[in-house]
């Protein structure tokens, strides 16, 4: 795959719905769009074993610990104890390889094979750390795809909401920490990570690419144009820059605040 055919992928998505949004095969996309010519089979092989496997285990054990069994144990996925900042724990094909990587990554295997078996999850963009909220007979239920699949107690939600500087009142509301959010929602979660990584490590060109796939699955939203224009900028392709602040501009951002950024691009262009 291309980074052109990965640029269409994703343009696709973005243009559709919601209903039968096509999580695994965008989140490829997204693997090759950052480092393309690189074969996505054994992703795919992964993702199609762990459904079957699931399904499987589905038919006697309960919802929550079908996910966590299959995916955990019988497929290795965890998370990156020891190399939590390896690039490879943010690449989906990667982690395919290393069944190691950041739980927004791990949380898309666990989505797939979710749908795929018939059971109802859904990411929860929680503080600092994506979790699986998944239905079952007696409600809904959190698991730490980073942390072999666990169960997250609701008094272990509270700490973590707490820690991660939520106020107390909304440390406690469960139904505010266990909301669950889309899967393209989910991928675009993964997407800023991979901003703010590339940003840290001055790796402008990486940081363009994720803003990028983030306009891309979200065509509607402006502030995926304003991330890819400071990135541009970054670079110095000023002109590059202006046309995303125009794009920006023409999704709803402010005029004043994109007329400032333009001003000083326009600025140093001449």
């Amino acid at each position: 795959m291309t980074r052109d055919e990965a640029v269409s992928i994703l343009t696709q998505a973005g243009a559709a719905g919601e209903d039968g949004f096509p999580l695994l095969e965008c989140a490829i996309a997204c693997a090759i769009h950052d480092y393309p010519f690189r074969d996505p089979e054994p992703a795919r092989i992964l993702a199609d074993r762990a459904a079957r496997r699931l399904k499987e285990r589905a038919a006697n054990e309960s919802p929550d610990e079908a996910l966590t069994e299959t995916m955990a144990a019988d497929f290795r996925l965890n998370g990156d104890l020891l190399n939590y900042d390896h690039p490879g724990n943010t690449d989906l094909i990667d982690v395919a390889e290393r069944r190691r990587g950041l739980s927004a990554v791990l949380v898309i295997f666990y989505l797939d094979a979710a749908r795929r078996a018939g059971l109802s999850a859904a990411a929860v963009d929680f503080p600092g750390h994506v979790l699986l909220r998944v239905e079952t007979p007696e409600g809904p239920v959190a698991l730490d795809p980073f942390s072999q699949g666990r169960l997250v107690l609701p008094s272990e939600l509270t700490r973590r909401a707490l820690r991660a500087g939520l106020m107390p009142h909304v440390a406690d509301r469960l139904d505010l920490l266990m909301a669950p959010v889309s899967d393209r929602q989910a991928l675009i979660r993964l997407q800023n990570i991979l901003f703010t990584r590339a940003l840290a490590m001055e790796d402008y060109e990486g940081a363009e690419r994720s803003a990028l796939r983030r306009a891309l699955l979200d065509p509607e939203d402006h502030r995926p144009w304003l991330d890819v224009a400071s990135a541009r900028e970054k670079q110095g392709a000023l002109t590059g820059a202006l046309e995303a602040l125009a794009r920006a501009r023409n999704l709803g951002e402010p005029a004043e605040s994109c007329r400032v950024g333009m001003d000083r691009v326009r600025m140093r262009l001449n």
